[in-house]
C-alpha cells in the first residue's frame, strides 16, 4: 500500500505538471501579449501597440511567430517546482488553519494566500528573466538565450533587489491575492452550489467556478502584476531606475497615465489565466480526490 501511495502521488504529480506544461505552450503568446502592454508608457510612444489585434499583427510582421515564445524557457524550468510549491503549501496551510478559530471558508482564502506568497519567492527569478527577454523586440534568433540574459542581469546587477530578485514585493502581491481568491473563491463557491449527480454536469460545473475564479483573481491582481512588468522590465532611460517598488510603481503609473493604466493587459490575462486557471484546479481536484478514495 505504502508503494501505492507514492506512486500515485508521484503519477498526479506528474499529471499536474503535464497539464501546466501544455498550458505554457498553448498560452504563452497571450503573456507575451500582456506584458508588451504592461511596460508600454501611453500612446504617445510611436513604437506602442493600438490594440490586441495590432500587437498581434505587428509581432508577427517584425518577429515572427516564434517572437509569441520569447521567454518561454523560465516558465517551463519553473513549472515543477512552482507546481509543486503551490499545491504542497496550500495543503499544509490548511490543515494548520482548520486547527484555529478561522471558519473554514476563511481559512481556505488565508491557504492560498500563504501557498501564493511561498509560490511567488520560487518563481520570481525566472520571472525577472522571462519579463527581460519578452520586453526585447529584437528577431527571436538575435535574442540572448534565457541562460545567457540570467548571466547578464547577475553580472550587472547580481542576485539581489536591483538583479535577479527584483520585483519581489510586486510578485508577491500578485501571487499572494491570485491564490487567496483562487482558492478561497473556488472551493468556497462550490461547496456552497449543489453537485450533480451526473459526471459531465458535475465537470461543467467545477469548471465554471474555476473560469470564474481565475477570471476575478486575474482582475483583482493585475496592478500588481503591471508594477512588476515595470519593475522587472527595462527602465524608460537606461541606466536610470524609474520604477523601484510595487506601490511606488502604482502611484506612478496611476499618477502618469491614468487609473486604467493599472489594468493594462488584462484582456490576454484573462483569457490565459481563466480557462488555465480553471483546468489547474480540475486536474488537482480530480487527481486528489482519487488519491484520497483509493489510498
Amino acid at each position: 500500500v505504502a508503494h501505492g501511495k507514492v506512486f500515485w502521488r508521484t503519477w498526479s504529480h506528474r499529471m499536474t505538471r503535464s497539464g501546466g506544461l501544455v498550458e505554457i505552450c498553448l498560452m504563452h503568446p497571450l503573456d507575451v501579449v500582456k506584458t508588451r502592454f504592461q511596460i508600454q508608457r501611453g500612446t504617445s510612444d510611436p513604437t506602442s501597440y493600438k490594440s490586441l489585434s495590432d500587437c498581434f499583427r505587428t509581432v508577427i510582421r517584425n518577429e515572427g511567430i516564434v517572437g509569441f515564445y520569447k521567454g518561454i524557457l523560465p516558465p517551463i524550468v519553473a513549472e515543477t517546482p512552482k507546481r509543486a510549491v503551490k499545491f504542497f503549501t496550500f495543503e499544509q496551510y490548511k490543515k494548520v488553519l482548520n486547527l484555529t478559530p478561522l471558519s473554514p471558508g476563511l481559512a481556505l482564502s488565508v491557504a492560498g494566500l500563504g501557498a501564493g506568497l511561498t509560490e511567488a519567492v520560487v518563481v520570481n527569478p525566472f520571472e525577472v528573466v522571462k519579463v527581460s527577454l519578452q520586453a526585447n523586440r529584437d528577431s527571436f534568433t538575435k535574442q540572448p538565450s534565457s541562460f545567457a540574459q540570467a548571466r547578464l542581469i547577475i553580472n550587472s546587477d547580481g542576485f539581489g533587489a536591483r538583479g535577479l530578485n527584483k520585483g519581489l514585493t510586486s510578485t508577491l502581491g500578485r501571487h499572494g491575492v491570485f491564490n487567496m481568491i483562487y482558492f478561497g473563491f473556488y472551493f468556497n463557491v462550490k461547496d456552497a452550489i449543489p453537485s450533480s449527480p451526473d459526471p459531465t454536469l458535475e465537470f461543467m460545473r467545477k469548471f465554471a467556478i474555476g473560469l470564474v475564479s481565475g477570471t476575478i483573481s486575474s482582475c483583482v491582481n493585475i496592478p500588481f502584476d503591471v508594477a512588476k512588468s515595470r519593475i522587472q522590465g527595462p527602465q524608460p532611460v537606461p541606466g536610470e531606475i524609474k520604477y523601484r517598488t510595487c506601490f511606488q510603481s502604482m502611484a506612478l503609473v496611476y499618477r502618469e497615465e491614468g487609473y486604467l493604466a493599472l489594468y493594462k493587459g488584462l484582456v490576454p490575462k484573462i483569457m490565459r489565466l481563466g480557462p488555465g486557471g480553471a483546468v489547474m484546479l480540475l486536474v488537482y481536484e480530480y487527481v486528489s480526490g482519487w488519491l484520497r478514495t483509493n489510498w
